[in-house]
This record gives structure tokens, sequence and C-alpha cells, in this order.
């Protein structure tokens, strides 16, 4: 996946927020008539009677677009009937109606390449791209969107030929995620957490209260959420090109990796630490060591986080530690070290006891059930 900055000129814009529009009509329409035909008939409605359905609608839209919204909710509903069917899942309403659209997708056709700076795009025109790097492989999708600091992008999905990777090292090693250090490494080595929200808490304060202060509907207000959104949008670019520099550097220096299948979901309920971990981003680190694992010919484990922190990593003894013990020491054998550096070599020699995936860079899951002890193992 390649995604580009666009400058759209003022007559684009204009161009674009009207296909958002008339791709939120459609999806609500298809939504709308799909639920009637269920309630009425009990059948369910194809990609191919949502197509037939827009023949000679819209037009104002590139037909790939709208073949795209068809897909789209024909997705949605057949996830409705998925959720209907799990006893355990809570929410079995149908699909939510859209009240806003911020993207269109291009599955196949409707773009190409006019230059290195021009991209076409089918009912918009030739917008400015800054190509900085050409996408590898057959462009199979194009999907333009609009972030919430009002930043245009052009994201493409390619398909390449992969070939089997040979891992770049054969070097092991476990790592233990936490707050007080970002990664612990079993081999000693410590990366500090960057704290991107909190360094920039007190700007994202200010700009809040100057939120606060104008009066709604109001030009300036408009003017003061979008410096606000700026904002965050470059605390989460910093927090992003953390994640893929680090990620990218493990992957690289070592050939099998061992880490924590973490439920931070579950963590997140913890409201006293619920922003530092947010901050932390430790599921988004794990996603991309994951995928890169992959390309870097590199093997991924993830195993169960129980005990990890409390378990003697020289003896194997369990013993009790708070959440503000930092130490570890073993009533048993007496080896003492930080909680983390202890967890990670205990993660280490869990992985390496997992099974042997079928292809490298698969990813494995192995150790036995519980719930996470994290922030602090």
């Amino acid at each position: 996946m390649y995604q580009y900055r666009l400058y759209p000129s003022k007559k684009q814009k204009g161009l674009l927020f009207d296909s958002f529009m008339v791709c939120k009509t459609i999806y609500n329409e298809l939504l709308e008539l799909s639920i009637d035909t269920y309630k009425t008939s009990g059948k369910t409605l194809r990609c191919y009677d949502y197509n037939k359905h827009l023949t000679g609608k819209h037009r104002d839209l590139h037909s790939q677009v709208k073949q795209n919204i068809s897909d789209r909710v024909h997705k949605a509903f057949r996830s409705f009937f998925r959720r209907t069917k799990d006893p355990s899942c809570k929410k079995k309403g149908f699909p939510r109606f859209k009240s806003r659209v911020h993207s269109i997708t291009y599955p196949q056709s409707g773009f190409r390449f006019i230059s290195q700076k021009r991209l076409h795009v089918s009912k918009i025109g030739n917008i400015p791209i800054i190509l900085h790097r050409m996408p590898k492989g057959k462009a199979k999708t194009m999907t333009i969107k609009m972030n919430k600091a009002g930043q245009w992008f052009a994201v493409f999905s390619c398909e390449v030929n992969s070939k089997p990777v040979q891992p770049q090292s054969k070097e092991q090693v476990g790592i233990d995620v936490g707050l007080e250090h970002f990664a612990t490494i079993s081999n000693g080595e410590t990366v500090d957490n960057p704290r991107y929200i909190k360094k920039a808490e007190e700007r994202l304060k200010r700009l809040q209260r100057k939120v606060s202060r104008k009066v709604k509907g109001s030009r300036n207000r408009r003017k003061a959420i979008h410096l606000l959104a700026v904002q965050h949008v470059k605390v989460a670019n910093q927090r992003n090109d953390f994640l893929h520099k680090l990620s990218r550097t493990i992957v690289q220096q070592y050939g099998f990796i061992a880490v924590e299948d973490i439920n931070v979901k579950g963590m997140l309920h913890t409201h006293r630490l619920a922003k530092h971990i947010s901050d932390a981003s430790w599921d988004a680190f794990i996603r991309m060591l994951e995928y890169k694992a992959v390309t870097s010919g590199s093997r991924l484990v993830k195993i169960n986080p129980r005990n990890t922190s409390k378990t003697c990593s020289r003896c194997g003894t369990i013993t009790d530690m708070p959440l503000n013990q930092r130490q570890f020491s073993c009533p048993q054998c007496g080896f003492v070290c930080h909680r983390d550096l202890n967890a990670s070599i205990n993660i280490l020699k869990v992985g390496r006891d997992s099974p042997e995936p079928k292809a490298r860079g698969h990813q494995t899951s192995t150790g036995t059930q519980g719930s996470s002890s994290k922030p602090g193992g």
C-alpha cells in the first residue's frame, strides 16, 4: 500500500466534496433498499441487484466508485447476518446509515498518472501529487481521502509478486512493551517511551480552550478547530514515524521475534492509565512487526502475557509483584533484575517453545490462557 499527498485546487476540492455527498446518498439509498427488502420478503440483495438499481442514476460519479459502494453495502449486510448468528455478539442491529463520507475508492479504473506530478482522476481532473517514491506492482485500487486537518491523500493498493525471503539475521529476541520503557529487549537494551501526547498536552489544551471560547458556527471557531486538528495529526504522524522506524530496525536485526499477545482494549478500562496506553500504541507496533516480518523473512511469535513479569527467568519460580515494584527479586534462587527485562527473557523462552509455522513470517500464538497484567507485566 502506497500513500501520497494530494494538493487539489479549490474547484477540485468542490468536486471531491460533491462526490463524497453522492457516495453517502448512494450508500444510504442501497442500505434502505436492503433493509426494506429483507423486512418484506426475507431475501437479501446481491451486488448485481445494487448495480442494476443504480443503472442510469448519479451520472456525475464514476461507475467504478458506485460499484465499490455496492460492495461495501453488501459486506455490511453480510456482517449483519454473521452477528445475528453469533451468540456472544451484543450488537445485532441493522448496519447504520452514514452521516458523512470522507473517501472515495476506484477499484479498477478511473485513475492514471499523467506525470510524476499529476494524477488524473475521472470526474475530478488532473490533481497535483507528490510522488516521493514510485509504487511497485500493479495498482488494483485507488482511494482519495481527507483527514480531519483538511489534508488530502491518494492511497494505492498494489499487487506484487512476492518471493520467499531469507531472514537477514539468525538472532533471537523477546520484546516486552510497557510505559516506563516503550520496549525492553531480552538482550538488555531498552527503547525510551517518546510520550508524544504528553509533550504536546499543553499546546493541545490551549488550542482546545480557544475552540471552546469561540461562538458556535462562526468562522473563527472553524479556524480554531482546524488548528486543533492539525496538532492532533502532527502527534499521530510523530507516533507513526517512531513505530515504523523501530519496527523496521527490529525485523532487520533479528530473525526470530517473540512478543506478548496483549488485550489492549481491555486494559483501556483502567482510566488512570488509558491515555498513556493509547499514546504508546502497542497494538499498532505489533501489527507493523507482523507484516514487516513477512517481507524481511523473520518469524514473529505472539505469546500469552500471563505471569511473564512474575516468573523468574532463571529458575521458574512465580512471585507476587505489585505494579509499582519495578525490580524483580527471586526468593528461591536470588536472581535480581528489572521486571521488564525479566519479562522479555521469559517471552523469548516461551516463544522458542512455540510450534514451527508452515511458512516463514507467519505469526504464531502460544502460551496458557490468562489475562495480561500490563502495564508492568
